[in-house]
């Protein structure tokens, strides 16, 4: 065991896309005659064949060079005058902005009225995929968010509140000026800005809609790879509004990197495309699990079924605070650094390994230890430093944290009082 920790590295707890008809084929022999014997063509006769030759080639070289470039030069016009790219295509390694502004001047909802996204963590039976659509879909709206007169940029939105609370992808509204919100009926309403924030890709709307029909979230953290999972959206823009896909749960906890930081995200093959940016990712019972952000795409090879979302476990937080702060809050640092992968400790308990302690941090003044392991903390079980992120995830400044460690074969509760932000 000494062996395997010396291999392994400290991981510090921080969150760091006409044919002309064929003549009748006749197969004919004719054996020539000798040379001698054969008549001679009349000179002028060939050199004219041979001048309308060369004319034909390059009438044909003309036409081919015009037409080669007003193709060019549609695609340069086009390079220009296009909206912002859309990094739901999201091509790794590539920035996925491009260098136009990026700033949200859409009308704005003030912020700070008591709105809040829920996430259950109790669910009913599972549920047909007729049945998913018919409760889901009408909460699924069409964001078209215009950047002039001549171009908008369109993506998927859910709605989480009867009073029209509106969850979308940031990036969906960047660099625009008004939003207008399509529901499944084809109603059309203005929507106002209420806040978001690129770094985690979310954004909220509003309109002045009641009695709206609003989805269900439930809790990502219960998904397992191979869960069936759908996804309702826009794909490819309006027309094909209120398109819903099936797959499954491919991958969880998948670390994207995305325009410079790393996203933690669930991997699905249910079909994505570009318009599905912002709309939901749905479990077997109905629930909203993820809001769909990007497809992986290649600029060399074709590739399918590589879509992500982000887990609702992240968002309720990240959402919330956008409710309340009208910006994301700083996570608190706990002050701890563990082995990325756990060990079970015995009696079937599993939990990381406590490798340092930053001296005054929240983890030092609650009493952690140098070798404790960390079974459970803010009531997620801790099998992976991962999991010690999530936990950290759900509180603030301020507020305090259960944790329970193993300690030389003893079961340890301590609280731990976050009085820090962690500094990234």
């Amino acid at each position: 065991m000494n062996e395997q920790k010396q291999e392994r590295h400290p991981f510090e707890v921080v969150e760091v896309y006409s044919r002309p008809l064929c003549r009748e084929v006749v197969e004919v022999y004719e054996r020539p005659l000798p040379s001698r014997l054969a008549p001679r063509q009349p000179e002028p006769e060939v050199k004219k064949r041979r001048r309308m030759g060369r004319r034909g080639l390059w009438i044909f070289l003309l036409v081919f060079v015009l037409i080669l470039a007003v193709a060019l030069g549609a695609w340069l016009w086009s390079r220009e005058h296009r909206g912002p790219r859309d990094p739901f295509e999201h091509i790794p390694g590539e920035p996925v902005h491009s260098g136009r502004t990026q700033d949200i001047t859409i009308p704005t909802y003030p912020y700070g009225q008591g709105a809040e996204l829920r996430v259950e963590t109790e669910h009913g039976e599972t549920l047909s995929a007729q049945e998913i659509y018919r409760r889901v879909n009408p909460a699924v709206v069409t964001v078209m968010a215009h950047e002039n007169e001549e171009w908008a940029s369109v993506g998927t939105g859910v709605v989480f509140t009867e009073d029209g609370y509106i969850l979308t992808n940031y990036h969906v509204l960047e660099g625009t000026v008004d939003c207008t919100i399509y529901l499944d009926n084809e109603h059309s309403y203005a929507a106002q800005y209420v806040a978001g924030d690129a770094d985690s890709d979310l954004a909220v709307l509003k309109t002045d809609l009641t009695g709206m029909t609003a989805a269900e979230f439930g809790d990502s953290e219960a998904l397992v790879v191979g869960d069936k999972v759908y996804a309702i959206g826009n794909p490819l823009g309006y027309e094909l509004r209120g398109t819903m896909t099936d797959g499954i749960v491919s991958a969880i906890n998948r670390d994207v990197e995305v325009d410079g930081r790393t996203m933690n995200l669930i991997q699905t093959n249910a079909a994505l495309n570009t318009g599905n940016s912002g709309g939901p990712l749905i479990n077997e019972y109905g629930q909203v699990v993820g809001i769909n952000t990007i497809k992986m795409s290649s600029s060399y090879s074709n590739i399918e079924g590589l879509g992500f979302a982000i887990p609702s476990g992240s968002i309720r937080r990240l959402v919330n605070d956008l409710l309340t702060h009208g910006e994301i809050q700083p996570e608190p640092l706990l002050g701890v650094s563990v082995w990325e992968v756990g060990d079970e400790v015995g009696d079937g308990l599993w939990g990381v390994e406590v490798v340092e302690i930053v001296p005054g941090s929240p983890a030092d003044k609650a009493g952690v230890l140098l070798g404790d392991f960390i079974l459970e903390a803010g009531g997620l079980d801790i099998t992976a430093s991962r999991d010690l992120l999530r936990a950290r995830q759900q509180y603030h400044v301020g507020d305090e944290m259960p944790m329970t460690v193993w300690r030389g074969g003893e079961l340890v509760e301590l609280t731990l009082v976050l009085d820090q932000a962690a500094t990234e």
